[in-house]
């Protein structure tokens, strides 16, 4: 699986390396991605899902429903992409 959240969408960007002489090298900006076990309240199950910091931030915020929901409608997921652990 690639290296995006599933929640929020974020994924790798790159950049440049500057060094003190201002040379640029290519580099890759990684996402702060944790493996994050849920338990789904809703379904009487647990997930097991790819969340970024600013996710597990979301999910504390707002819930792991309405996360689910909310990355379900902008395109980040689909339902099937959800690993219940059983």
């Amino acid at each position: 699986m690639s290296r995006v959240c599933q929640i929020t969408g974020i994924k790798s960007v790159v950049g440049n390396n500057v060094s003190h002489s201002l040379r640029r090298t290519k580099r890759r900006f990684n996402v702060n991605l944790f493996t994050k076990k849920f338990y789904y309240v809703e379904e009487d199950c647990w997930i097991v899902l790819n969340v970024s910091g600013a996710g597990l931030r979301l999910i504390n915020k707002i819930g792991l429903d309405a996360a689910l929901k909310r990355a379900v409608d902008k395109g980040f997921m689909q339902w099937k992409d959800v690993q219940v652990i059983a």
